[in-house]
């Protein structure tokens, strides 16, 4: 499990309203997100049909 070194902001009732996290552990999350993001679409689109050049073009006509 990835530690998260936090601090936490508190409003002046002393509750708290907000956390800090260094950039980089903020850096590391994003990328935990993204790779877990991806990976669910891989799953989603896996048993998809796959296109031929032909029916590609058709519909991205605009790539070249």
């Amino acid at each position: 499990m990835l530690e998260i070194n936090k601090s936490y902001v508190l409003d002046k009732d002393q509750k708290p309203i907000a956390v800090q996290i260094p950039i980089a552990e903020f850096e590391k999350i994003e990328e935990i997100l993204e790779d877990y993001g991806l990976g669910k679409l891989i799953e989603e689109v896996e048993n998809d049909q796959i296109l031929d050049k032909e029916k590609t073009w058709q519909y991205c006509p605009h790539i070249l």
